[in-house]
């Protein structure tokens, strides 16, 4: 198949990647200076070309197919190839990107999700000096000389600013096994009162973290509850150890504790009562032309994100 046919299906990868990432088709086409109908031609011309579909598409949202989380990974790598490549350019023609690239992380998704990876990283990327501050709040990245910060949550728009999704995940309502074996598994709301309750408390505010539901029955009612207080603490981490040490539930995000609810040392109740996902985002200042190695620390997030979703 020659190069001239190979490029556009190039391009539909790419739009793809970035419609995912934007979580829409208007705000991909924002992005890229295109227009949602482009965006949405090019992957479907993609998606009858090879007999697949990526994307289901509703009026309010969109969701990966098989197929398409299967393309996902695959894609990204080719971005980060092709973003590579353009970065060779933009920094005086040098192969490498360079220089300090200072990360605002929450402390528990850092230590769950990314320092397990950065000696991955530090081999691809040598040049590449990282400066990390592991906090939750929000803050101000000119301000503050972030280059990249990651937020949980639906983000108000900051002038200057761009947000990438970067993952969409449940919390989960979990406890050992072993406390399982010990105490019934609750089936509904109703049931936690009889329970243990390891609560999050927010640094920034001092406030309890309430747990939320949505009924399965076809009301989907919203049920929010205020946990029992029989153990409180102020970082994710730390629940999620007394967790797997049997002390009792806790409602977390899921990527807390992938390696233990795969091995079903930690087992999720009640999944039939999940709310709809949150999102991670990482957000950057808007510029013209982002240095190249911001944009490589990017990818590479971009490139983890299989490795933090949830086995559902």
């Amino acid at each position: 198949m020659s190069a001239q046919n190979e490029i556009p299906g190039l391009m539909s990868l790419f739009s793809f990647v970035r419609v995912v990432e934007a979580g829409s088709f208007a705000e991909a086409a924002r992005r890229a200076g295109t227009t949602s109908s482009a965006m949405s031609k090019s992957i479907a011309r993609f998606e009858q070309r090879h007999g697949v579909r990526l994307l289901h598409r509703t009026t309010h949202s969109l969701s990966l197919t098989h197929e398409g989380e299967r393309l996902l990974e695959g894609a990204r790598r080719l971005l980060l190839d092709a973003e590579r490549l353009g970065a060779s350019l933009t920094e005086g023609g040098e192969p490498i990107a360079r220089g300090r690239v200072r990360i605002s992380l929450p402390g528990s998704f850092a230590h769950a999700c990314v320092l397990p990876y950065l000696s991955e990283f530090r081999a691809l990327n040598p040049e590449i000096e990282l400066d990390l501050s592991l906090e939750d709040s929000l803050i101000d990245l000119g301000a503050e000389g972030v280059d990249i910060a990651v937020r949980a949550g639906e983000l108000d728009r900051q002038p200057g600013h761009v947000a990438t999704r970067l993952l969409s995940y449940p919390y989960v309502l979990c406890a050992a096994s072993e406390y399982l074996d010990a105490h019934p598994a609750p089936s509904e709301p109703s049931d936690l009162a009889t329970h243990r309750h390891i609560v999050f408390r927010n640094k920034g505010n001092g406030q309890l973290l309430n747990w939320q539901f949505r009924s399965p029955a076809a009301d989907q009612r919203q049920v929010r509850i205020q946990p029992n207080t029989h153990m409180i603490v102020d970082d994710g981490a730390a629940a999620w150890t007394l967790v797997r040490q049997g002390f009792g539930l806790t409602w977390a995000p899921a990527w807390l504790g992938l390696d233990d609810l795969r091995s079903g040392r930690v087992v999720e109740v009640m999944s039939d009562w999940r709310i709809p996902d949150f999102h991670l985002f990482a957000v950057r200042l808007q510029r013209k032309n982002t240095p190249a190695r911001t944009r490589v620390v990017l990818d590479f997030l971009r490139m983890l994100v299989p490795r933090w979703q949830h086995v559902q």
